[in-house]
């Protein structure tokens, strides 16, 4: 299930003229049925709303005061998010504006006084915001919003803003509604409202909710995954140029790849992409490939066994994404580890709605073809599954039938497909899979019927850093460059590109002008450092006869910009 939580406004979406109907009520009921967690966020100060809407005790939590009161309606507990403004600026405001309502941080009253609180605002030097509402003019701390509210109510349920779906109506709505995987309008929305949200209802105020609640319970929203674009991963760029992405919801993705393929750059990419978007991950890593990316927790070494229960307890926070290494776990017992560890997650799952990834690295170490298939805990819901391994023939079949979408690369990605192919009885022509150069990949949604995509691979941040740091003052080894001149009269050494530059302003003309003419310094720049762009500059100024006397400078400058400065 992805949406395991709905957050809704009160007046104008709730509410029709102040009251909730009971046939809305009703649809509250069947969904809080489901399982699903239940949110209120409203402008209204707390007391108000309890007067107004005697069936509150519903929800499972209430955002008040436009997300600055936090109310636990199972144990009566309150937490404000920010502080009242000073009794002079309230006194000032009362003789000032007319009606004007004070909650416990929240300052209220309607157009066309929002000059006014502005310029009191300005004349008393505070950091305060105001927002509006249908006509309403909300004063509330810096920072404070109902998206605000929303963040903070889920922390203390262990919940994703990506498995929330919200709906509202007016202004003060679009901080929440953007900030949830899913946004809805209801019928009666302002325009603009309607304008940023991905699905807006036929009907209107509460009528809409209950609309909203039927498909929820019919297929989780699943008509609107194609609305929501801007969550989509980027896997790299077609051939023609445009991003490929897939859904963040919905694939099981198998990245087969020979040694060498580039599968473990394309595995970094994806999980950069998961961490870039705040989609939590948990990535079993069976040989420590990657234990240096940033910002994961990591669990395990090659002496500590990573433990089930430790694992939980760091996913428990939403935003924290887990590295699990597996080294110290003997192969022969790296099934049954995997397998309870997949039973845990999936049951969190079902609980919380994330991990929102699962990432099996080597999956045939885990999911060998050998095991009986109802060995493995394989949910019924089985989603947002990634594994990733040297070939589709050490895979179980338990595995093999779940999956959606194949990533092949390398030289046997042909062959990869091919088998995948056969597996699944699903026809494919044999030249729709062409062999690959560097840095491509065929990518097969199976589950659409159209035929692999050929794709360019984006490279990620970390290996970009690690690899420009190498270049940059690391050691190249044999992909040094080495100044030699005419006739070899030289064999000096740079063995990275601070000790080029440093070697480049003091050789002699003769043998600067004898690399330059021979185009040396680009290829070595596009075969041994891999940077095409920065080849492709330099081998411009080696083009050029015109400037040969300070092609020297240009092309330590070019350098020095993107590696050493």
């Amino acid at each position: 299930m992805r949406y395991l939580c709905l957050a809704a406004d009160y007046d104008g979406t709730l509410a029709t003229h102040g009251k909730v109907e009971q046939e809305v009520i009703d649809a509250l009921y069947r969904l809080k049925a489901s399982t699903r967690q239940l949110i209120l966020v409203t402008g209204r100060v707390l007391d108000e709303l309890k007067v107004v809407f005697p069936g509150y005790e519903i929800f499972d939590r209430i955002v008040a005061e436009n997300g600055a009161l936090l109310y636990n309606p199972a144990t009566k507990e309150e937490r404000l998010l920010g502080e009242r403004p000073p009794e002079s600026f309230i006194s000032q405001l009362h003789h000032q504006v007319k009606p004007l309502s004070v909650g416990k941080v929240i300052l209220a009253t309607w157009e066309p006084y929002q000059n006014t609180v502005l310029e009191a605002i300005k004349k008393e030097g505070l950091e305060l915001q105001v927002i509006f509402n249908k006509g309403a003019v909300m004063i509330l701390p810096a920072g404070i919003n109902k998206a605000k509210g929303l963040k903070e109510t889920l922390k203390e349920l262990n919940m994703s803003l990506h498995n929330v779906v919200a709906v509202g109506d007016a202004e003060n709505d679009n901080a929440m509604l953007q900030a949830a995987e899913c946004a809805v309008a209801v019928s009666n929305a302002l325009p603009a409202v309607q304008h940023h949200a991905d699905w807006v209802t036929d009907q209107p105020h509460g009528k809409g909710v209950i609309q909203l609640i039927d498909r929820l319970l019919e297929n989780d929203l699943q008509d609107v995954d194609c609305r929501l674009t801007r969550h989509y991963l980027d896997l790299g760029q077609r051939i023609t140029g445009e991003n490929f992405s897939v859904c963040p919801y919905g694939p099981n993705i198998l990245l087969s790849g020979t040694t060498k393929s580039g599968k473990s750059t394309m595995t970094t990419f994806l999980l950069e992409k998961l961490l870039e978007k705040n989609y939590q991950f948990c990535l079993i890593d069976p040989e420590g490939d990657y234990l240096e990316l940033p910002g994961v927790v990591r669990i395990g070494d090659n002496e500590h066994a990573p433990a089930v229960e430790e694992v939980l307890s760091i996913l428990n926070n939403p935003m924290q994404s887990v590295i699990v290494c597996i080294l110290a776990i003997p192969l022969d017992d790296r099934p049954r580890f995997f397998n309870s560890l997949l039973t845990a997650l999936s049951q969190m799952r079902k609980e919380t709605g994330h991990p929102h990834w699962i990432i099996a690295d080597e999956a045939h170490h885990m999911l060998p073809a050998p095991a009986a298939p109802s060995y493995y805990a394989i949910p019924d819901d089985f989603k947002n599954f990634a594994f990733v391994s040297i070939s589709t023939e050490g895979m179980n079949e338990a595995v093999l039938n779940k999956i959606t979408l194949i990533i092949s690369m390398g030289d046997d990605a042909a062959k990869a497909i091919g088998e995948f192919s056969q597996f699944r009885k699903i026809h494919l022509d044999q030249n729709a899979v062409t062999p690959l150069q560097k840095g491509q990949a065929w990518v097969w949604d199976v589950a659409d019927g159209n035929e692999p995509v050929l794709i360019k691979t984006g490279i990620p941040v970390h290996l970009q850093q690690r690899h420009k740091k190498k270049y940059a003052t690391g050691d190249m080894d044999y992909n040094s460059f080495y100044f030699r001149g005419p006739e070899n009269k030289l064999n000096l050494k740079a063995y990275n590109l601070v000790v080029f530059t440093q070697m480049a302003a003091g050789i002699d003309e003769e043998t600067w002008y004898y690399h330059l003419i021979r185009k040396d310094y680009s290829n070595w720049l596009r075969h041994s450092v891999h940077d095409e762009e920065l080849a492709s500059l330099v081998d411009k100024i080696e083009n050029d006869g015109q400037h040969i006397a300070g092609s020297r400078q240009a092309i330590v400058d070019l350098i020095n910009d993107r590696y050493t400065a």
